[in-house]
């Protein structure tokens, strides 16, 4: 009986590491090495544009542009058809 436990458990065991622990291990390592890579080549690009590397992003401002405003004659009204 004790055997027929320790099978189940070590198949339960090795289902578990060989399914779920050692692939995402891997996923890991390789997500990690993407961050990496790709944040090395941001730095290449920061250098050589000769900008701060935590230059950061800014958005545009949120005034409104004057020269978009449409003119009193641009607009038109419309009416609900029923």
């Amino acid at each position: 009986m004790t055997f027929v436990l320790y099978a189940i458990l070590a198949y339960i065991l090795y289902q578990f590491i060989f399914k779920l622990v050692i692939p995402v291990y891997i996923a890991s390592r390789r997500i990690k090495k993407g961050f990496r890579e790709m944040h090395q080549k941001m730095q290449e690009q920061a250098g050589n544009s000769g900008q701060n590397q935590h230059q950061g992003f800014r958005p545009q401002s949120s005034a409104p542009n004057t020269g978009n405003r449409p003119k009193s004659g641009d607009y038109i009204e419309f009416e609900e058809v029923k």
